[in-house]
């Protein structure tokens, strides 16, 4: 979500909100991992069960540093033969790398599937397209079908319209898209970000890597984080910050003129030190950007907060889809 170099058009939202639209979406990566062991290798690795995750379902999860501190963010699902990361593209390779140090005797392998597979987003009024490419369509968020042309996963809403991912093999995706075309707008991959900024879901890009426990980018709330599972790098951590004490950090939803995923924040109160950083961002409709930021609660409640430096952009916030934990 780094790019905002290409203003999202008008037309591009109107698509969006009005009709239906397709993204092919190149800024993520998937890594496959197969093998008898490929489930309980990652299961005790990343932050959400997978020895429990079944086939007509996809779940959020993160891998942290010793320190709870996320180096990357996925969507994963079971495919007919390995389990599927899709991943931030620019924190791919890192991630992979790291993971494979760890297989040992694990019979696991982590292959870049990448090259043989695509992504494509679909948002707004698209049901139609999309029973034309699959038999049956999910109907709850994170739920799957799966068939010969790839998964079809819900994810959740954004901008009060349905969303949907398709991720399978690229000959089979780009043979459709012509008659996608005669459906469907197709509209820049940028527009998947700025959805995924308004679903409230933060990505882990190159920018951030390393700068936040999962609970400071929502993810306990997201269901990304599985607080009964066993250990994995970091646990320890994520689980003191679960259940000691109140969580002081998370993200919000906001707008500003201009913003770079990795920027700081600052606050009027208190304007020689940081509240937070820009997550992610994407260009707004209308100009300027909206973005995701981790951001401490107290410097929510007054003041004024600038993107950059303490004399830069006013973040204009705005709510998010979804409610914190009473206890936050």
């Amino acid at each position: 979500m780094n790019s905002q170099t290409t203003p999202l058009a008008p037309a591009d939202f109107n698509a969006v909100k009005i009709a239906g639209a397709y993204m092919p979406l190149t800024q993520f990566g998937v890594i496959d991992v197969k093998g008898e062991d490929a489930a309980s290798f990652l299961h005790g690795q990343i932050t959400n069960d997978v020895q429990h995750l079944d086939a007509s379902t996809a779940r959020l999860a993160g891998y942290c540093s010793p320190k709870g501190r996320l180096l990357g963010s996925f969507l994963m699902w079971r495919t007919p033969d390995a389990v599927r990361l899709l991943i931030a593209r620019n924190v791919q390779a890192a991630v992979q790398k790291r993971l494979s140090m760890f297989v040992l005797r694990s019979k696991a392998k982590l292959t870049d599937a990448t090259p043989e597979v695509a992504a494509v987003g679909f948002a707004g009024d698209v049901r139609g397209a999309l029973s034309g490419i699959f038999d049956a369509l999910p109907d709850g968020v994170h739920v799957k079908v799966e068939g010969p042309r790839g998964a079809l996963i819900r994810v959740p809403d954004a901008a009060h319209r349905p969303r949907f991912l398709w991720v399978g093999p690229q000959a089979q995706i780009e043979a459709r898209l012509a008659k996608l075309d005669e459906k469907l707008k197709r509209v820049p991959e940028q527009m998947w970000d700025w959805l995924d900024i308004h679903a409230g879901e933060p990505r882990i890009t190159h920018a951030t890597v390393e700068q936040f426990v999962p609970q400071m980018v929502n993810f306990d709330v997201l269901g990304g984080v599985n607080f009964k599972k066993g250990c994995y790098p970091g646990q320890e951590v994520v689980a003191r910050s679960q259940y000691r004490g109140t969580i002081k950090r998370r993200t919000a939803l906001a707008h500003v003129e201009t913003a770079t995923p990795g920027a700081e924040l600052f606050h009027s109160d208190d304007p020689g030190q940081p509240c937070g950083l820009v997550v992610n961002a994407a260009p707004a409709e209308g100009g300027g950007v909206d973005c995701l930021v981790e951001i401490k609660l107290a410097a929510l409640g007054n003041g004024s907060v600038h993107a950059g430096s303490a004399d830069g952009p006013t973040l204009a916030f705005a709510p998010l889809p979804y409610a914190f934990p009473a206890d936050a």
